[in-house]
């Protein structure tokens, strides 16, 4: 009695079961080295907008001091400044911006010492109370709205809105390098501040 030969066995599910293991590797390394393909998801990581290109502190700022001085913010260069701006009433936009640069400035731990904050007045009213008693350590300028904002913000409509309601970031060779036109999230603001200052060796 001759005995049946035994049925050949197809590979295919082993073949099918590679590729399902496979797929996502492979996947991977093409959203990884061919971005033009679109597999990477877009993310954001950071809630600021980089200046591009860079914009060094003009030497035509004609700043004074609280006495009426003229001030060169060149002599806070070494440190990250951390800029924010308003009429010297302070409205409840301002208020907002300086609790916003305070908070970031004051959660950054043994960082902190690399930061100053600065803020100009953009008009020629007497800086409120609320600014000296709340806000002490804040270095208080006045500064001619058109000259600033043709360095912080020269693409405004309104210089004087745009003024009021953003947050400007100066790295330590003083050049303007990151802007938050309406900085109304103090938590995005400070981890933005923290990653700079982490990857930063200067300053």
């Amino acid at each position: 009695m001759t005995t049946a030969p035994a049925p050949t066995r197809s590979i295919r599910p082993l073949i099918a079961i590679l590729l399902v293991c496979l797929a996502p590797v492979v996947l991977a390394l093409l959203a990884y080295y061919v971005p033009s393909l679109g597999l990477r998801p877009e993310s954001r990581t950071h809630y600021g907008e980089l200046v591009n290109p860079q914009r060094p502190i003009p030497a035509d700022l004609a700043l004074r001091d609280e006495q009426g001085r003229p001030y060169d913010l060149n002599q806070l260069k070494g440190q990250w400044l951390l800029i924010s701006a308003g009429p010297g009433a302070c409205p409840e936009s301002c208020v907002r911006g300086l609790f916003v640069l305070r908070n970031s400035h004051a959660s950054q731990g043994k960082a902190v010492e690399r930061l100053e904050r600065v803020w100009f007045i953009i008009d020629d009213a007497p800086a409120a109370p609320v600014v000296g008693e709340a806000y002490a350590g804040t270095h208080i300028l006045r500064a001619d709205p058109a000259r600033l904002a043709a360095w912080l913000a020269p693409e405004a409509e309104d210089p004087v809105e745009a003024l009021a309601r953003g947050l400007w970031i100066v790295d330590p060779l003083g050049h303007l390098m990151m802007r938050f036109p309406d900085a109304q999230q103090p938590e995005d603001v400070r981890d933005d501040i923290r990653t700079l200052l982490k990857n930063s060796r200067i300053g």
